[in-house]
């Protein structure tokens, strides 16, 4: 279990980036008493790695203060789940042995055991790691105090700390402490951290911007977003630059000429500090160069005059360390942005947040967007055209919505919004509504077919598998897709239609008029919703097992369910099939590189990421190509089928990349979501996180993935036939290709 389980939270830590945002390096929560909403699962800064298991903030059990986490084993758990609580901190102290502590309390722990974690991340590569896990700490215990050591270096960019439950049973855990050379670790105060004038709101009274005033307002946007990835008076954390630009904003404002703004821009520049230092010039291969950042707007003399112009271009070249107050690194290459407050009092943000929620977004796309390439609209004529639409929003869901069209611009599937504890009672809700028809929609044949039954549905409900909607509340399902096109996010047009479908049966009512096409009568119902909450989710609980032996020697693996550990057995079982199928039509975890090695005869390159960093924000460039698979003159040499669909996105795209450079492979399905890379959070103001493509994905010729997805070798797509006669066309197909297969 200690192998394996390690193995597994290692790539689950690397690859999914962090859930929290905006982290305030002020004031660390080790101890876990400082909780913003009373509807938080866990602490401020604290967040959930680990699948399966409950964490919840204890304040019965606690070893001092006012609360602890407790970590609690699942009724039904299969080997390889854990749950871990952690927290990072960016690495601005100096020394040479980290050290963390923290008490922890044991009850009936059995089957696994329980961890401190500590590791250590530096530029794209982890540098230390350790969970005790070779201790083996099981059963039953009072408060005891644990800790863990790791070398420690100026390398070191990023500290993860936390604490895991991998057996059944449960675990206390509190008050952490990290300390280094010896010395606990004090917050570093930041003068930005010290700056509360805007705290009540950006005193920006709502007004109607002109034409002119809007290229302005654009102007200022962009300026201020190169000034503070590119700025290193800003990078230190020495003036907080959302607050910065309420100063500036109300001159801009009264500027009456492009003169006099230009006068006004040039004067904030220099008042930001001089440059002191040049960076050396960047020593690239040129062959590694995926783009360079869109700065030609910045050598505009027409529109900046020549002493913008000048400044900017000194800016440009100016020395940055690795240290920002904005951003840092993960060990994977994604960016990580912190001290983004999301200003989480303010539902409805006043016209100024309103403008820094558009100039945050528009310049994290700007400069950390892998795939900024492939946004279809001129990126600068964006801002202008949203800086109206955000200034105009007129409450709290006109201002969502309009985030959401924002984000719809950089077609990524990984994208979304998410209120932190208020998602399921907010506007949003009541926007798409309370209830649900609890029936699965998948797009067939262009038509909305009904192709799942919930088990939540009223036992009169007269909606049957195969039926074809028509209407609902009215709307037909053609208006339905237009209306909500524009603010569903997603990297291509058939994955849209899957996230619609999601919730296109939604409604405020319980009662849902639906008209539908059952054996070619149309008809119509007044179904019985239910109601969205704790209590029902239209995301069903997959219940298939991980394999089965098929007819005709083959062999079927369902990659949602199937678990590392089960692989030797498995393949033990397939070795001599005549072919096996890979079915990737859900959504899974880390299983390449381990199932990769029974299926490749030798190490093969099937990937390259891309990716930015401190020296140059928003050019990326390709690392060198990764491998998949050993040397094994046993690899399985029968036939191998792999199927995809819309479902099929993420870690399944690049399971599939993978797989797909084994001997003997065909693909088989339609179009994937096309999102592929890990994920980068960051908050928006208003209570808003959301997140965004972190990591660029290229086939090792260079060729994209995103919005393409995997092309299927052959194009199979379910039909409403098919539906109604309970078939699995796909599987169908795959089990036919390896039946023909000589």
């Amino acid at each position: 279990m200690n192998k394996t389980f390690l193995t597994f939270l290692i790539f689950i830590i690397t690859s999914i980036v962090f859930g929290q945002a905006g982290l305030n390096t002020t004031q660390f929560n080790f101890s876990f008493e400082i909780i913003t909403s009373s509807n938080q699962k866990l602490p401020d800064n604290w967040f959930q790695w680990g699948r399966g298991y409950n964490l919840y903030v204890d304040t019965l059990v606690k070893h001092n203060g006012k609360n602890s986490v407790l970590l609690q084993s699942p009724d039904k758990r299969t080997k390889d789940d854990f749950g871990c609580v952690a927290y990072r901190i960016p690495a601005i102290f100096e020394g040479k042995e980290i050290e963390l502590k923290a008490f922890m309390k044991l009850k009936d722990v059995k089957e696994g055991p329980i961890g401190l974690m500590l590791r250590l991340d530096g530029d794209s590569v982890i540098l230390g790691f350790d969970n005790m896990q070779q201790k083996n700490i099981q059963g039953t215990s009072d408060w005891t105090m644990y800790s863990v050591k790791l070398p420690y270096s100026k390398n070191v960019k990023t500290i993860i700390i936390g604490a895991l439950l991998s057996g059944t049973g449960q675990l206390w855990v509190d008050d952490f402490e990290i300390l280094i050379d010896g010395k606990a670790i004090k917050p570093k105060e930041y003068k930005a951290d010290k700056d509360y004038e805007f705290d009540e709101g950006s005193k920006i009274k709502i007004f109607i911007p002109a034409e002119e005033k809007i290229n302005d307002l654009k102007i200022l946007g962009m300026v201020w977003g190169l000034l503070k990835y590119y700025h290193p008076t800003v990078a230190k954390g020495d003036i907080n630059w959302d607050y910065e630009l309420f100063r500036i904003l109300p001159k801009i404002l009264k500027s009456n000429s492009k003169d006099d703004r230009n006068k006004i821009l040039s004067e904030w520049i220099n008042s930001i500090g001089a440059i002191k230092e040049n960076q050396e010039p960047l020593n690239i291969d040129k062959s590694k160069i995926k783009f360079v950042p869109d700065l030609e707007w910045t050598k505009d003399e027409s529109e900046l005059g020549k002493v913008i112009v000048a400044q900017l271009k000194e800016i440009k070249i100016a020395k940055r360390n690795s240290q920002n107050y904005y951003l840092n690194f993960n060990a994977s290459g994604n960016a990580i942005f912190e001290h983004e407050d999301q200003y989480n009092k303010m539902t409805f943000p006043d016209a100024g947040f309103r403008l820094l929620t558009l100039y945050r977004y528009w310049n994290i796309i700007q400069y950390y967007f892998p795939y900024k390439n492939l946004i279809e609209d001129d990126w600068n004529q964006v801002l202008r055209n949203f800086i109206p639409e955000f200034v105009k929003s007129s409450n709290s869901l006109e201002y969502r919505l309009t985030i959401l069209k924002l984000i719809e611009k950089i077609h990524d599937t990984h994208a979304f919004i998410r209120e932190n504890d208020r998602f399921l009672d907010t506007v949003m809700l009541d926007y798409f509504g309370k209830y649900t028809v609890p029936c699965q929609i998948s797009f067939i044949e262009n038509k909305a077919v009904i192709t799942k039954i919930y088990s939540g549905a009223d036992s009169t409900i007269q909606l049957k598998v195969g039926d074809i909607v028509e209407k609902i509340n009215g709307e037909s399902v053609d208006e339905i897709i237009k209306r909500r096109l524009p603010i569903t996010v997603a990297s291509n047009y058939s994955t849209k239609l899957r996230n619609i479908a999601y919730d296109i049966l939604r409604s405020n009512s319980e009662s849902v008029p639906v008209t539908y096409l059952h054996h070619g009568q149309m008809k119509t119902d007044n179904v019985k919703g239910v109601k969205l909450g704790k209590d029902y989710s239209t995301s069903s609980k997959i219940q298939k097992k991980s394999w089965k032996m098929l007819d005709n020697n083959i062999g079927y693996l369902f990659m949602e369910t199937l678990k590392e550990s089960e692989l030797p057995e498995i393949m033990k079982n397939f070795q001599n099939c005549k072919g096996i199928i890979f079915d990737h039509r859900c959504r899974f975890g880390s299983l390449l590189y381990s199932l990769g090695e029974y299926l490749m005869p030798a190490p093969i390159q099937f990937v390259k990421f891309s990716r930015t960093n401190f020296d140059m924000p928003g050019m990326f460039t390709f690392t060198d190509a990764v491998t998949v698979g050993k040397n094994n003159p046993d690899y399985y040499k029968g036939k191998v089928v792999i199927i995809v669909n819309e479902i099929t996105q993420s870690a399944g795209e690049f399971h599939s990349m993978g797989f797909r450079k084994a001997p003997k492979v065909t693909v088989i399905g339609n179009t994937t979501a096309g999102a592929d890379g890990n994920v980068s959070y960051f908050n928006l103001p208003g209570g808003i996180t959301t997140r965004i493509t972190g990591l660029g994905v290229y086939y090792p010729d260079g060729g994209e993935t995103q919005r393409i997805g995997i092309v299927p070798d052959i194009e199979v797509k379910p039909t409403i036939k098919g539906i109604i006669e309970g078939r699995d066309e796909l599987l169908e197909k795959a089990i036919q290709i390896i039946k023909d297969e000589k």
